[in-house]
Parts: structure tokens; sequence; C-alpha cells
């Protein structure tokens, strides 16, 4: 999530407690700084206090019993050393940094030359009435791959559509604002939010058991397409049914919009259209290469020799796919439309997209430096064993134990806007209890997001501010309150369809991607997670 305007006067009852607890949290920087601070007082007194556990994959040498692990001091001289010694390399093999910055060397470039806003424009262009709202909700769904963008580019511009076409501009804003903060994870195809979502899962894993689980960009893909699928009749009748009619019919005199023009004055819509079929040529190019490689000759993104790894480098392509998927066709959308002019402007455009993360690299730093002083404490796998210990002696079964973080990750959403933010937190600790006891690092994941998405309209932490400044745009003066109320269907709505999903989905046991959904069975050995076949 990005940065915010400040959020409008606090008021009264408990949204209002939730807005002045949320605007006195420090900088998402600086809370993982205290976070690193309590860690080495929890590791301390762990320390002190003989916290241990047995761990579940390696065997002690003597005995060829399961090893004692012990909680480790984080001011102990050799964890101190390593605080000094492995800085860069701690910083450096962070998972989720090379997953993201590589995606965003395309996204970036995508959004600078303006193919992201055109195509979510121009893809709602003469759509009838009665398809507007399912049709806005799900390209602003699928505009979350645009990340920021989705949100300051199309909201307002729902707005402008839902007015030219005789409805409550506040209705385009809500229904568009919705779909892309609550359909957060919701997607057709995988994207930046899964490489970072999913590397810090790995980065979980591997602080708990070692190097024994890779991400795949696609673990997710089977189940955020449900969620594209169930969430879209959810808001359209949301939007259709309840908030519309508490809105009623807009009154221009509140407070008419000079941009309602734009949306039939594009000066160079032409060019654009010309850019946007040039530009899914493009695509049609990237992907015909990429299936090339995989049945064409010497199937290089199949290794034939490595038997039930075959499929392996296949998995792994993906990240680069979707790097390309974004790239090349920005690139030649930008050409035909002449934002970019020569090879100079695109490596202009690349490095912006760095530029743009930098605050995420500042952030990465202390995040990555958490994660591996969690590892070097032993924390992570004590209380991953004795968690799961608990847990199942609790008698809870598996769709209770991922119904339950459903609930809390959207809980903890209130108060902490970012979600890598808040998975880099608890997946260390939740990620390996929950593998533990035969739920995958996927569906964690899984149910964490669906969680997580499902507040995103309601949270003054996130979006919520600059969303209220699109709405007085339409009315003079319009209140915090009365846009909260207008989103609280749609959040009570998300999390109740979000949490029967991820129930069900565990329920019948279906599969959460290619590749993913493999369960480990309560008490066995965890073993490296290899890709399997799809389906």
């Amino acid at each position: 999530m990005g940065t915010s305007t400040a959020a409008p006067a606090p008021r009264p009852g408990f949204l209002g407690w939730v807005e002045r607890v949320g605007n006195r949290l420090p900088d998402p920087v600086f809370i993982f700084v205290w976070l690193i601070a309590g860690l080495v007082i929890v590791s301390v007194l762990g320390a002190l206090a003989g916290w241990s556990a047995l761990h579940p994959t390696e065997l002690d040498a003597a005995t060829g019993q399961p090893r004692l692990v012990m909680v480790a001091s984080l001011l102990s001289a050799e964890n101190i050393r390593l605080l000094w010694t492995e800085t860069p390399r701690t910083f450096t093999a962070f998972a989720p940094l090379g997953y993201v910055l590589v995606v965003m060397f395309g996204a970036g470039v995508a959004e600078r030359v303006g193919l992201l806003s055109t195509a979510m424009r121009l893809s709602m262009a003469n759509v009838p009435r009665r398809w507007m709202t399912p049709a806005v909700a799900l390209v602003s769904m699928m505009g979350n791959h645009a990340a920021d963008a989705a949100f300051v580019v199309f909201v307002p511009l729902c707005g402008i559509i839902y007015h030219a076409a005789g409805r409550h501009p506040l209705l385009g804003v809500g229904a568009s604002f919705a779909s892309i903060a609550g359909g957060f994870s919701a997607n057709l195809l995988p994207g930046q939010l899964d490489a970072l979502l999913l590397g810090l899962t790995e980065a979980a894993v591997t602080s708990a058991f070692g190097d024994v689980y890779t991400a795949n960009i696609a673990g997710n893909w089977y189940f955020i397409a449900a969620m594209t699928v169930l969430y879209l009749p959810i808001i359209w009748y949301v939007t259709d049914r309840v908030v519309e009619p508490r809105l009623g019919k807009y009154d221009p005199a509140l407070r008419e919009s000079s941009d309602v023009a734009a949306l039939n004055q594009t000066p160079d819509e032409r060019g654009q259209k010309t850019g946007l079929r040039r530009a899914g040529l493009a695509l049609l190019a990237v992907l015909a290469t990429w299936l090339l490689c995989i049945f064409g000759p010497g199937t290089p993104l199949i290794d034939e020799t490595a038997g039930e790894g075959r499929l392996s480098p296949l998995y792994n392509s993906l990240l680069a796919l979707f790097m390309l998927i974004f790239l090349v066709p920005a690139w030649t959308y930008g050409k035909a439309t002449g934002a970019i002019a020569d090879h100079r402007d695109l490596v202009k455009m690349l490095t912006g997209a760095m530029q743009d993360m930098g605050y995420y690299l500042v952030l990465v730093f202390v995040a990555a430096h958490f994660v591996a002083m969690f590892a070097w404490s032993n924390l992570g796998i004590v209380i991953a064993v004795n968690g799961a210990d608990a847990l199942r002696e609790s008698g809870l079964p598996a769709w209770a134990m991922v119904g339950s973080v459903v609930v809390f990750g959207s809980a903890l959403n209130m108060i902490i806007g970012s979600a890598s933010a808040k998975w880099a937190v608890i997946g260390p600790a939740l990620v390996p209890m929950l593998m533990l006891l035969g739920i995958s690092p996927e569906m964690s994941t899984a149910a964490y997001r669906a969680g997580d998405s499902a507040t995103n309209m309601i949270t003054p932490v996130g979006y919520l501010p600059i969303m209220l400044i699109f709405c007085r745009r339409w009315v003079h003066d319009y209140g915090f309150g009365s846009f909260v109320a207008i989103m609280l269907p749609y959040a009570g709505a998300i999390l109740v369809a979000a949490t029967a999903l991820t129930i069900g989905w565990v329920v019948l046991d279906l599969p959460l991607g290619p590749g993913a959904g493999v369960f480990i069975e309560p008490g066995a050995t965890v073993a490296p997670l290899a890709p399997a076949a799809p389906g």
C-alpha cells in the first residue's frame, strides 16, 4: 500500500478510535525496528528460561533421536557476530527482494507509458448500463497488477463513468474501491503481490526448517482466480441493491466535476487504441516464445532428466514471464503513442521504476534482519513445534485453523495496512506451525491474504483517506463516516465469503495452484516440496 494523505479529523465511536490508533502508529520501517528490539528481549528471556523443542526434521547424530533445539539469545557472542558479518547477505538473500524487483521492471514501465490506465479506461467503453458494475468490478480486480496505479487512476475514473451513465458517481468510486481493495488478492493471473507474499512464505519456511521449500509465484493461482469469480457477484449485488438505494439520485448542484468531459475528450484516443493493438500483439509474441521454450526443440523449460522435478524450470520461469508480459507490451505501446521515443526513454522509465522501490528497499532491509534474527534465535521452530502440539491437542480441525487465520488477518489489517509487513511478522511463526499440522505453506498464505484484503476498504491506515478526497470532487464536504457507511456492506460480505471459501478449500482438499497445494501429513518429516504436475 502506498503513502496516503492525512486522514480526516477523528470521529467518536469505534471507527474514530481505530482511526486515532492507526494514525499514531509509527512508519512500518520503525515498526520493524521496535519488533527487532522486542525480539532481542524475548530471545534473552527464552534462553534464560530454557525454552526448547524437538526438531521435527533433524536427528541427533549421537542418539538418532530428534534433535533438541534451544532458544538462543540474540545477545550471545555467536549471534552478535552474525549481525555484524552477515548484514549484506541478510539483505540481498531476502527472497521477496528479487521477486518484487524483477516484476516491477515490467509493471513500472507499463504504468509510466500509460498502458495500464488506458487499458482500464477503454475496457469500460460502450459497456451496457446493466453490465457496468460487474465490468467495473472485474477490471478493478484485474487492475491490482498495477498496484498503487489502480487506486489513483481507475477509482476516480469510475466516478466519471458512472456519472456519464446517469448514475451516482460515488457509486462508481465505491464499487471500484471495494473491488481493488477488497479484492486485493483476487485476480485471474498471479502478479507482484503473489511474488511478494509467497516470497515471504518461503523465508518463513526456511527460517524454521532450512532450505526445504521453494516458493512458486503461481502457488495460489487457482485460489485467487476463485476469489475473483466469487467476489464478482457479491460486489455486483452490494453495489446495485444495497449501496445505490442508499445514495439515491445524484444532484449535480452538490458539486459538478470538471473531469466529466474527460471521458469523451481524450485527444490521443486513436493513438492509444493503436498502441493497445500493438501491445496485444507483443503480448502474444511473449506468450508464444514462452510456449516454444516449453514444447519446442530441446524443451528448455522442461528438464526431462529430473524425474518428478521435470517441471521445476517451467514453474521457476513464471517470474521472468510476468516481467516480460508487462515490459514488452509496455515498450510497444509507448513507441506507438510516442511516450517512448528511443531506448534512452525506456532506460529512464526502468530507472524510475526502481526509484519508486526506494522505500520498499528500506523496509526490506529491516524486515530481512527481523526474519534472519528470528531464525538465529530458534524462536520460530520452538514456537512452531509447541504451538502445533497445543493446536493438535485442542482437537481443532484444519478448516477451523485456516478460518481463524482469515479472521485474524482481517482484524490485524485495521491497524497495520501493509500486507507484506504483517505477513513478514506473523509468517515466520504461523507457516511452520501450520505445516506441522498438515497445512501447506501455500494454504497458510491463501488464508492470510483472504482475510487481509477483506477489510482493506475500511481500514484508516490504507487508501481510505485518499478515496474521501475523490468523493469530495463530486459531493462537497462529503464525510468520512458517510464513506465508511458505504464501504461496510462490502467489507462484511467479502469477509464472510473469504472465510467460507478458505474453509471450503481445505474441506474439499482442492489444489491451490500448479505445483502447489501439497499438504504435509501431521507428524511427518518435512521434505522438500518439489512442484507437482498442474492439477
